[in-house]
């Protein structure tokens, strides 16, 4: 792991894998880089890619201060990018990641190559909100059930029943409650409705059919926004498609970042 600097002295740890185009991987609420270990392989063997832990997950650093929102986690990735060396990229966010990444477009253009958002939403007021039967599981005092709770909106049971675990898209467990709610906050706040018609980025919009974590629904909000962005629904995939369902997932999206070679180089 490398160690960037934010514009607040915060310390993001990063890690940089493979050769090729470079590409940033953003994760989900309260996650570390290791969201993306079960499919970093296939993505490092194609790109340089590149993995970061959010303020207050990982080995980053977890100020309890006001500097938790998706525009500011932007400028975290951009401080990563620029440690790294690296201009521009392509844009891998999901779920709350995919909120951070919308930023990333439209504030830092030029650091944008193509961008991908998987599962994740525009934000309220115009997004899609989970079900108050969702809420209500995910909010219950016994974490053995809200636990639970999360791992069935993550994967579909036989997924579960086969695998076993770890499953790092649960969040990162050495979080302190300062950071969780923080992260939480800045999730709940994120509003780039407006702002999506100013991507100028090729953008791909990925989602599971089955997912109430993010209800589906978001997707084609998303792609409607974006001047000419492409829609790709995963049939059967929840809120972690891109690891349950990396084959049907990940072909797809890496052609769209290779797209690249026969289009050329992105406004």
């Amino acid at each position: 792991m490398s160690l960037a600097h934010a514009a607040d002295g915060a310390a993001l740890h990063y890690q940089v894998r493979g050769s090729g185009a470079p590409l940033l991987l953003l994760a989900g609420q309260s996650n570390s880089h290791r969201w993306w270990e079960p499919v970093l392989d296939r993505f490092a063997a194609a790109f340089t890619t590149v993995v970061m832990d959010w303020r207050g997950t990982g080995d980053s650093d977890r100020p309890d201060t006001d500097t938790y929102s998706t525009e500011n986690f932007a400028r975290d990735a951009v401080a990563v990018l620029d440690h790294a060396g690296i201009g521009r990229a392509h844009v891998y966010g999901t779920s709350m990641g995919g909120r951070v990444a919308q930023w990333l477009a439209v504030d830092h253009p030029g650091r944008v190559d193509r961008l991908v958002l998987g599962c994740t939403s525009p934000g309220a007021p115009h997004g899609v909100e989970r079900g108050p039967a969702v809420r209500k599981a995910l909010a219950d005092p016994n974490p053995a059930v809200s636990r639970a709770a999360l791992l069935d909106l993550m994967y579909t049971p036989a997924y579960v029943a086969k695998h076993g675990g770890p499953f790092h898209t649960l969040g990162d467990p050495a979080m302190p409650a300062h950071a969780r709610r923080r992260h939480l906050r800045a999730s709940a706040r994120h509003d780039a409705w407006d702002a999506l018609p100013r991507i100028a980025a090729p953008t791909l919009v990925v989602h599971g059919t089955d997912d109430d974590f993010n209800p589906t629904a978001n997707a084609p909000l998303i792609a409607g926004r974006i001047p000419g962005a492409r829609l790709l629904l995963i049939p059967g995939g929840r809120h972690a498609y891109f690891e349950e369902y990396a084959d049907e997932a990940t072909p797809p999206v890496l052609a769209f970042l290779n797209a690249q070679t026969a289009d050329g180089p992105s406004a």
